[in-house]
């Protein structure tokens, strides 16, 4: 619970900063236009709700790119669906199979947040929704004292491809320009049947991203 309140704030913490200098900035009013849109950032993930294993995480930073499109349905809503490609992850330290483990999980996934639009201002966009994700690559990267047994163990570890979670966030709108954070948190756990030995979580990450609109 620390974790998520912690990622919310940062948020939060973001879009007063954006939303202060964009008052500084005449915007035009254009929340009633259909709207195009490409950007790219970084992600901040870990994982939650850890069941069952003896490990430890901690953070790790990704990046993450892609599109969206914003309908509006008048100028105070609207639906926003979007397309990324978002890396996320974890380091872990803890045991396994008796032994310790060091080493480095990157998941890149396609995430699809299906986003509903509230816009009290021109220049501040609210959103929440869904989000379908679905699990492209898995990396990890050993180091420390793991056996060749660990790491197998650990690779060959049954990920679930199609997760669902659910995002919350704020676009700040600067013309053009889209400033934008995001917190998003999966429903699903990692594994498909929830008997593997490698640890099992489920992915949380903030993230914050520059955008354009056409």
């Amino acid at each position: 619970m620390k974790k998520q309140v912690r990622k919310l704030v940062l948020v939060l913490t973001f879009v007063t900063t954006a939303f202060g200098f964009a008052q500084e900035t005449v915007v035009t009013d254009n929340r009633g236009e259909l709207k195009l849109g490409v950007k790219a950032g970084v992600n901040f993930s870990n994982v939650y709700d850890e069941q069952g294993q003896d490990f430890v995480a901690s953070g790790k930073t990704g990046f993450a790119a892609g599109g969206f499109l914003a309908i509006p349905f008048g100028k105070l809503l609207g639906f926003q669906p979007e397309v990324m490609y978002s890396q996320k992850g974890f380091k872990a330290t803890g045991s396994f199979l008796g032994a310790g483990y060091n080493y480095t999980r990157t998941t890149s996934f396609l995430d699809i947040p299906l986003l509903l639009q509230i816009k009290p201002i021109p220049m501040l966009t609210f959103v929440a929704g869904p989000q379908f994700s679905y699990l492209l690559e898995t990396k990890n990267s050993f180091n420390g004292s793991t056996t060749s047994t660990q790491e197998d163990g650990i690779n060959s570890d049954n990920y679930k491809k199609n997760i669902y979670g659910f995002v919350v966030g704020a676009d700040v709108n600067i013309d053009h320009l889209v400033l934008s954070g995001r917190a998003g948190w999966d429903i699903n756990q990692s594994d498909v049947d929830g008997n593997t030995t490698s640890p099992r979580y489920k992915n949380q990450v903030i993230q914050l991203t520059l955008g354009f609109t056409f």
